[in-house]
């Protein structure tokens, strides 16, 4: 084995494991599991989103890094990912409006706490969840 391809191989083995954790925070989402958080008093983070699309990816590893950053976001919000390609003509999101894929929102009882579309910068991602908090 060539050094490079250890190194390649060691990286990959590395990173594995902290990019299936991550993977975990996430509760896909299923018809009727935002309303049943809601009706559990929980605040809830939805995060609209594709799997080919670029911005969501942006807008993804921000989310995660702010969240490995500051534990209270997971302790005060569930986390759902609503898959576009499935969902995107659902009730789920033509209820709330929802114009596109890469699309961020709070809730909280009845309530739209914030949103944010097609957005990736930090600071605007950051207030939005402080939102939630």
């Amino acid at each position: 084995m060539n050094r490079r391809h250890f190194l390649i191989t060691t990286t990959a083995l590395v990173a594995l494991p902290v990019a299936a954790f991550a993977a975990e925070d996430w509760i896909e989402y299923k018809p009727g599991v935002i309303q049943s958080l809601l009706d559990e008093g929980k605040t809830v983070f939805v995060d609209y989103s594709a799997v080919w699309c670029s911005t969501c990816k942006a807008q993804e590893r921000v989310l995660n890094d702010l969240r490995d950053m500051n534990p209270a976001y997971d302790e005060a919000m569930a986390f759902v990912r609503v898959d576009w390609d499935d969902f995107g003509r659902h009730a789920v999101t033509t209820s709330r409006k929802i114009p596109r894929r890469s699309t961020l929102i709070v809730l909280r009882g009845d309530e739209e706490l914030g949103r944010i579309v097609a957005g990736t910068k930090v600071a605007d991602i950051e207030a939005l969840m402080d939102l939630g908090v």
